[in-house]
């Protein structure tokens, strides 16, 4: 049995691992999409190095995002004729963002071919069409929490709740090996934070022969949680109302966007939010939202108790869902708001254009509240940069950047080490490291060795491991 390490291996995007039985049935862990800009990636997302996709007989997704979703159209379109398994929920927000995709990828290709014109260069092809993304999910198949779903004979799988993101889970494998024996392979998907408003925390895994980890903030601690409302209300006070700015706030469509709103939607109901108007800018957020709705199975206790004071934690008064382009355009001359919309990195969509229109207004802020991949503009804003080029432009960074680490959905050193703590030290036979940048796994990985983890690996792009 081998396990190829295809996407996700010592960087943080394009997770992807083939597991590969020794009679052949191939199983594979994800399929997402490189986000970024480092060379060696230049291709990632249209090819398959290490496999057919006609030769996969399985998917099994840990959750919706796209850095761990994004090629399966891709995946169909090329050849992939299996299940796709995931979560009810996973499924659900999968629909919405794949198709969202889909729209980006055809809405790409069809600006750079126009922009060519007449010219001999070569004719872009979007990395797949909505028809693919509606192809892709006519093979989804959602699992409850906590049920061994039978995969085929000998082979079962286990979604526990990650609380990552509404659905997200860690993928637990029982591989039957012989009549009597078997070998149970864990891959945790991406690791959630405790105490974290919406979501249940964490569950730990059930004990793991083999295991692949995320190692995200393999070499950071988040440090004590704030009072993340009273910080929020504190900025949304200095800028909207004081300084009569807007705060513009890039957030995932999914997860952090519904946190956002749920923290005013409190502030409102306890009556400590400013007469400021909000904006949710993004329709992929918007549908996420519905999403969200319809899966209070997901949510944690404080929610459903908060829910009994106000039925809709995603609604209230001075909010405001902007679908239609000209009513985003109209936000341009919208003076002390708060407009909150993806990307999350402000690599794409019309968070870029709030930026761009805003980042010379010395009033105004924007707040990052998420990871930013190097290279993106959001880790440019992070890192002081003084101008940015956007649009063609060059543009001078007068607004303010404020950071709001707390929001991490990602579970830092200390939090993943907790989560994989109840672990069998003697029966793990291999703990295998992925989606983290290289320096941080090798500090996480010496942090774990410390915990008496032995057998740690840090795979690179490509690598197979003989594990049974």
């Amino acid at each position: 049995m081998q396990i190829t390490f295809c996407g996700a291996a010592r960087t943080v995007t394009g997770s992807s691992h083939l597991i590969t039985l020794d009679n052949g049935y191939n199983i594979l862990l994800d399929c997402g999409m490189y986000q970024g800009h480092e060379e060696e990636f230049d291709d990632f997302n249209a090819k398959w190095p290490y496999f057919d996709p006609r030769d996969i007989d399985c998917l099994i997704l840990s959750h919706a995002h796209i850095d761990h979703s994004g090629r399966i159209p891709r995946l169909v379109k090329d050849g992939f004729k299996g299940k796709i398994l995931s979560t009810n929920s996973t499924r659900d927000l999968a629909a919405i963002m794949l198709l969202d995709s889909a729209y980006i990828q055809e809405r790409d290709a069809e600006y750079v071919n126009k922009k060519k014109g007449r010219s001999k260069l070569k004719h872009v092809e979007p990395l797949y069409t909505t028809k693919d993304a509606v192809d892709a999910m006519k093979q989804f198949v959602g699992v409850g929490y906590e049920q061994w779903h039978r995969v085929k004979k000998g082979i079962q799988v286990l979604f526990r709740d990650s609380g990552h993101i509404l659905g997200s889970a860690s993928i637990t494998l029982k591989i039957r090996t012989g009549k009597t024996s078997q070998i149970v392979i864990g891959f945790t998907g991406d690791i959630g934070r405790p105490d974290r408003p919406i979501l249940r925390d964490p569950i730990p895994m059930p004990k793991c022969d083999v295991l692949i980890s995320e190692s995200t903030y393999g070499d950071k601690l988040h440090g004590s949680t704030p009072d993340q409302k009273a910080q929020l209300l504190e900025i949304i006070k200095e800028i909207c109302v004081n300084k009569k700015g807007k705060l513009i706030i890039p957030a995932f469509s999914i997860g952090r966007t519904q946190e956002l709103v749920y923290m005013m939607d409190q502030m409102k109901t306890f009556h400590k939010f400013p007469k400021v108007k909000v904006y949710v800018d993004s329709p992929l957020a918007i549908n996420a939202t519905d999403i969200f709705r319809m899966h209070p199975e997901c949510y944690d206790e404080q929610l459903l108790d908060y829910m009994l004071v106000d039925p809709n934690p995603f609604g209230f008064n001075g909010l405001h869902y902007i679908r239609k382009v000209e009513d985003s355009k109209k936000l341009n001359n919208q003076e002390s708001c708060i407009i909150i919309s993806a990307s999350g990195m402000a690599t794409a969509g019309r968070i870029r254009h709030h930026i761009f229109n805003g980042i010379e207004n010395p009033r105004n802020a924007v707040l990052i509240v998420g990871y930013c991949s190097q290279g993106t503009t959001g880790a440019m804003l992070r890192d002081g940069r003084k101008t940015l080029k956007m649009f063609g432009q060059e543009l001078a960074v007068k607004a303010q950047v404020k950071v709001m680490d707390s929001f991490s959905a990602h579970g830092d050193q200390q939090e993943m080490i907790k989560f994989l703590d109840n672990q069998d030290r003697k029966r793990l036979e291999r703990l295998l490291l992925v989606h983290g940048d290289y320096k941080r796994q090798k500090v996480f990985k010496e942090e774990l060795k410390k915990k008496k983890f032995k057998s740690v690996s840090i795979p690179n792009l490509g690598e197979r491991y003989n594990v049974w």
